[in-house]
């Protein structure tokens, strides 16, 4: 289940789901949170979708680390922003690697979104994208095949390109 549920027995997946989060957002900051992300998080929530949004919704004064996988378990659909620099953030890869371990053991629905960077970019980690990946394999190798085999589960799922859209 997608969800944290009470109860220690498995629901069917028919059954009314309660989450905390409708949608968990995933994104690098620098690239996207005051553009794409601020209007995307502007939309969702003004249909009363619940939304998790870092700056919005994390607690202060508690662990981040623990906070945002909780909220990524409490959550029934997580919203990827892949951008130039996702891959540059050990928080984003950690998150993403959460995502995809709790779309696999909880029925997360995952829904990315290529900002700026191509599908193929992301699941062989080319271009400007795999510089940024670069830089975080190099300070991290025991995590590293982790992440790449993210990526590449990540990329094979249908998902947004979002052409055209005026920065700013």
């Amino acid at each position: 289940m997608a969800c944290s549920s009470s109860s220690s027995h498995s629901a069917p997946v028919s059954s009314s789901r309660s989450c905390k989060y409708d949608v968990f957002l995933s994104f690098r900051g620098e690239d996207t949170r005051k553009t794409f992300v601020d209007h995307l998080y502007s939309a969702l929530t003004q249909h009363l979708i619940r939304v998790y949004k870092d700056d919005e919704t994390l607690p202060r004064g508690v662990s981040i680390n623990q906070s945002l996988f909780e909220a990524i378990e409490e959550s029934r659909i997580a919203v990827i922003v892949f951008s130039k620099n996702y891959a540059d953030s050990s928080w984003c890869l950690e998150e993403l690697a959460h995502i995809m371990k709790c779309k696999d053991e909880r029925e997360l629905i995952v829904l990315p979104i290529f900002y700026d960077v191509e599908p193929t970019e992301v699941r062989n980690q080319k271009g400007k994208f795999g510089k940024a990946f670069a830089k975080q394999k190099a300070k991290n190798v025991t995590r590293a095949e982790i992440w790449r085999k993210a990526f590449v589960d990540v990329s094979n799922i249908a998902g947004w390109e979002p052409k055209n859209i005026a920065n700013g």
